[in-house]
């Protein structure tokens, strides 16, 4: 994933193109958020015929590059960010952001700019954080059934 996002034609999105960048941005969001939820309700509902070990991260780390995509085409508009010239630039902001230590080497400036960053905020809380409890669920409950119990969230450590 890491490769296809520094190889994608990304340069075709960006303010000369504002409806297709802020659809595709839009899109992806919305789809990860809802593979995310798919995933999280397989946890809750303890489905056995899911993938959560696997596909939660897998779609975290699809989640970050498609901040990264969107703060390296908003990049290219004059006035959004300060600091923010390259692919690396942008994964480093978003990595930055999603820590929430926030260095201020780079900082958006613009609308645009700053809707994103809130909206990434607001991922993260929602959707990420539910992501990695659910994980966090997930894993503690194969490892009981190893163990020959149960894991849950009631389970206290031996």
């Amino acid at each position: 994933m890491v490769a296809a996002y520094f190889l994608l034609p990304l340069d075709s999105l960006g303010p000369h193109r504002p409806a297709v960048s802020w659809s595709v941005f839009l899109v992806s969001v919305g789809v990860v958020a809802v593979l995310l939820l798919r995933q999280i309700t397989a946890v809750t509902l303890e489905r056995r015929d899911t993938r959560p070990g696997l596909v939660i991260p897998l779609l975290m780390c699809l989640s970050v590059l498609v901040f990264a995509a969107a703060y390296y085409g908003l990049a290219k508009q004059p006035g959004e960010f300060a600091g923010l010239r390259t692919r690396l630039d942008a994964l480093y902001f978003t990595l930055v952001t999603l820590a929430t230590i926030g260095f201020g080497d780079i900082t958006p400036q613009g609308q645009g700019a700053r809707f994103v960053t809130m909206l990434q905020i607001l991922f993260n809380f929602v959707f990420l954080t539910a992501a990695a409890t659910s994980l966090t669920r997930h894993v503690r409950g194969r490892v009981g059934e190893r163990h020959g119990r149960r894991g849950g969230p009631g389970d206290q450590p031996r």
